[in-house]
């Protein structure tokens, strides 16, 4: 490690140096981010762009008196450095490592652990009302937002609370560089840019009763400084506009036009679902001139890059607004055109109330297409798409579909958009793996796998590897185990319910949270007396880490699916053929449990922490 980033374990340390060593300073922390987060992956454009912004709220703020909160805490590994944590990046975002954004757990400067965007406005106003009312010390709130976080609207109606408090100080330090992934657009991105280029004498934040400073040059310390401390000695809401470039001092992050190197992954480069869901929207646009796509901030990450290319002018970005995109394409939907909205799984839980009431409760015909659904892996709790199939059960009128594989994902949204009514998809980020051909379809259900009636393995999704790995194992040991891919997962065909009928066991398997998921649906659509055990994930915020490992401690591999199953089977005693080989001895004296669906229940040694 570099001399002077080396001396630095706490923000006293920074503070402590002379202003003269901070170019030094900066220019280790760029090298030490590239060497790091190349190797492990992670966020690296953002934390380039906030190297100096970070070095001057650390010297001109004493963290953890006074309270720094990061807005999309991916632009914190900075703040992680100055506050102890330099060592822990060899496990960057790793199983038991450094996670990826701030975290409460990992440091008392870690005031909130959050991942999505446009949230630490909110805070600090909740912060700033409580210190008043029980007579605070008089420390700073300092929130820094940006990276696109500003084109939320949750965020606005932060700014509308603290603008009007006047004897209550906030310090908002805007980080302007543009974009998000990609550029931003609309008219606060354009009034932004009227000030960065000082075609506008008054702000937008001054019209809603802040002092505003700026804009700032977001890479020269000793100007971020002063504005800082002046900010402070203000005593009111103020404004800081900070304007920075993202991946700031790293040619490759610089001269990255898509995103900057926003997030960068170890070497693979394997094609993925959402390579697939690119390509055939394409061609679907080429055929349906109806055909627009919507996106939160995120066109490249979702796919919808190529599409936004082919087809201007029929592609949206609304910016970090998920309850906008999904109520704007109820309106392009009533306005006669087939929206198709893609987003991350994680951030469909902040348009709840759209989905249910504009688009689902009057039918509209739009199609909402959730990557990185189930585990996601190294980003952590605040990302995993793990609730959306309980959210989605509980939604009349709306069909829910989970591909299995790239031929399904195509199929699957060919479907859902000659559908009368609204669809959803959902599917992991994974590689595209090859293609699982069905041996038999019914209704709209695929049966991949059939050697008897004891066992019906029903995959949810990409679960389908797995079940078919584990129909082999069981296989082997005398079980008859069939494993159906329903394909369209809500609500429950007919054709699966046939498929049902007869079998000794039902086991669902799904990589949503199995409290409320599609197997519970499953389960409470069968006859009464059918044996289901639900396999899924628990109700926990699970921790970062691989995706494989995660699934594997929450027993969703054919090694937990075939363990599960044996277990089950042990209960049956006497009542189960006698070829079968148990590994779980039948408790007691071995008798049939009483009739009934049983419980949801979660792998008896899943440990989280």
């Amino acid at each position: 490690m570099s001399s002077l980033l080396a001396r630095i374990s706490r923000p006293e340390d920074l503070r402590a140096l002379p202003s003269d060593q901070l170019p030094a300073v900066a220019a280790e922390i760029r090298s030490f981010l590239v060497q790091k987060v190349i190797a492990s992956g992670g966020h690296l454009g953002s934390n380039l762009g906030v190297v100096e912004l970070t070095i001057a709220l650390h010297r001109v703020f004493d963290s953890p008196a006074d309270t720094i909160l990061f807005d999309t805490g991916h632009q914190a590994y900075v703040h992680k450095l100055f506050t102890g944590r330099q060592a822990a990046f060899d496990r960057l975002r790793s199983l038991g490592g450094l996670s990826g954004y701030p975290d409460p757990d990992e440091s008392e400067h870690d005031v909130i652990g959050h991942s999505h965007a446009s949230t630490a406005l909110s805070y600090a106003d909740g912060m700033a009302k409580a210190r008043q009312l029980v007579e605070g010390d008089g420390n700073a709130i300092v929130a820094i937002i940006g990276d696109g976080g500003l084109t939320g609207g949750m965020a606005w109606e932060a700014l509308n609370n603290l603008g009007a408090a006047k004897d209550r100080p906030v310090i908002v330090v805007l980080n302007d560089n543009g974009r998000s992934y990609a550029p931003t657009h609309g008219a606060v991105p354009a009034h932004l840019a009227a000030l960065r280029a000082k075609r506008s004498s008054v702000s937008l934040f001054e019209a809603l009763g802040f002092q505003y400073l700026g804009p700032v040059p977001g890479h020269e310390i000793d100007a971020i400084e002063s504005s800082l401390r002046k900010a402070r000695e203000m005593a009111c809401p103020v404004v800081v506009h900070c304007v920075t470039r993202k991946g700031a001092g790293f040619q490759p992050a610089e001269q990255d036009q898509e995103d900057h190197l926003h997030t960068v992954v170890p070497a693979g480069g394997e094609a993925t679902l959402t390579n697939v869901f690119s390509d055939e929207l394409c061609a679907l646009g080429e055929v349906r001139a109806d055909l627009v796509c919507v996106t939160a901030a995120m066109p490249g990450p979702t796919g919808l890059t190529a599409f936004g290319e082919r087809f201007p002018g029929r592609m949206f970005d609304v910016g970090v607004a998920e309850q906008h995109a999904i109520a704007s394409s109820a309106g392009l939907a009533l306005g006669g055109l087939r929206p198709v909205v893609a987003i991350y799984a994680t951030f469909l839980n902040r348009a709840f109330d759209q989905l249910l009431l504009d688009v689902a409760m009057h039918r509209r015909p739009v199609t909402i297409v959730l990557d990185r659904a189930g585990i996601t892996g190294p980003d952590g709790p605040g990302h995993h798409g793990m609730w959306d199939l309980a959210i989605l059960s509980a939604f009349p009128e709306l069909t829910v579909g989970a591909p299995r594989d790239p031929q399904r994902l195509r199929e699957l949204l060919r479907e859902a958009i000659e559908l009368p009514g609204p669809a959803v998809l959902r599917f992991p980020v994974s590689g595209a793996s090859e293609d699982l051909e069905a041996v038999e379809r019914i209704g709209s259900v695929d049966v991949l796998w059939s050697t008897g009636q004891d066992v019906l393995l029903i995959a949810i999704g990409s679960t389908a590897g797995a079940c078919l790995e584990a129909a082999e194992q069981l296989s082997a040991e005398g079980f008859g185990v069939t494993v159906a891919d329903p394909r369209w997962v809500l609500p429950v065909s007919p054709g699966l319910l046939q498929l049902v009928h007869g079998k000794t066991l039902v086991v669902t398997v799904e990589d949503g949270v199995v409290s409320g998921g599609a197997g519970a649906g499953i389960a409470q659509a069968c006859a009464p007396g059918t044996r289901v055990r639900n396999l899924g994930l628990p109700r926990a915020f699970i921790q970062h880490g691989s995706r494989e490992e995660l699934l594997a401690a929450a027993g969703l591999t054919g090694a937990g699916i075939v363990r599960a199953v044996r277990a089950e089977a042990g209960t049956w005693g006497a009542a189960w053929s006698p070829e079968s080989r148990y590994v779980v001895p039948p408790p007691g004296d071995g008798s049939l449990p009483k009739a009934g669906v049983i419980g949801i229940s979660q792998v008896a040694d899943m440990t989280w922490s």
